[in-house]
């Protein structure tokens, strides 16, 4: 007889956007299959009274659910941080576990600087980050291949295969310079691929997905239609593949992977070097 299962409240706090807490945080979370969480995040607790607000917030979370909650904190003010120490909580602040052992390795002290992980501190960075981005959705879907040129890859696969967010993961990421082309019924039928694309084979990278996955996220899409039947997800998706495997292109199954996992590895099967790093 199966119990029920609790769900645990998690939060991110962080005197910033919160989104380093949030992706330190979820991975760890990854590691314990079978636990629901149900997650917080409390960004800009950037000074004592957001922090003593956060503070009872979780409190009351705790004594709500009648389990403590776990936190996961980038708060850079020692302050603050002690604030929050105290909560009715398991207390898991990043940089207080890092800093310490990296200014010690360093023989220097921190800056405790507010910002500096997210912050525009590189013009050239954060432009390369924007250009990259205008370059993916000026060149998404096929719109546009006069500029194909220009790309560092060019995603191709058969409709909702996941290649326009994968592009726009890079071009945030990385600052690679991403464009896709969805194969059509007619690329398919024809075997071959558009002038455009041949001119540019060494960039080229294919994206397939498993069939009954890719009719789940066409039926979202449109129900019920021929596009979201299991006879023409099977047949673009067989199809696809073989042509990929008969012109030498690489090509990767996203059936079960994030986009930050299919990000990484086209940047690794095509040896591309990021313009900006994460």
């Amino acid at each position: 007889m199966g119990g029920v299962m609790i769900r645990r409240t998690v939060f991110f706090v962080s005197d910033g956007t919160g989104v380093t807490a949030e992706t330190m945080g979820h991975s760890l979370l990854t590691q314990f299959e079978g636990l629901a969480f149900q997650t917080v995040t409390l960004p800009f607790v950037a000074n004592t009274e957001r922090a003593i607000a956060a503070r009872e917030q979780i409190n009351a979370t705790a004594l709500a659910d009648g389990i403590p909650p776990i936190v996961f904190s980038t708060m850079i003010k020692d302050e603050l941080r002690a604030v929050l120490r105290d909560v009715n909580g398991v207390f898991l602040d990043f940089f207080d576990a890092f800093l310490g052992p990296l200014e010690s390795a360093f023989g220097v002290a921190s800056s405790h600087a507010e910002g500096k992980a997210h912050g525009v501190s590189n013009i050239a960075s954060y432009t390369a980050r924007i250009n990259a981005t205008n370059f993916a959705m000026a060149n998404d879907d096929g719109s546009n291949t006069r500029d194909y040129g220009q790309a560092d890859v060019i995603m191709i696969g058969v409709s909702r295969s996941g290649k326009t967010p994968t592009c726009l993961y890079m071009a945030l990421q990385y600052g690679i310079y991403a464009a896709n082309y969805p194969l059509t019924e007619e690329d398919l039928e024809a075997d071959a691929l558009p002038p455009a694309l041949m001119a540019q084979q060494s960039k080229l990278f294919g994206l397939t997905i498993h069939p009954e996955r890719l009719q789940q996220i066409r039926h979202e899409r449109r129900p019920n239609s021929r596009y979201s039947s299991a006879a023409q997800v099977t047949y673009e998706t067989r199809r696809a593949e073989s042509m990929l495997t008969r012109l030498g292109v690489p090509y990767f199954d996203t059936t079960h992977c994030s986009v930050e996992e299919i990000g990484s590895r086209v940047l690794q099967a095509l040896k591309l070097k990021r313009r900006v790093h994460p």
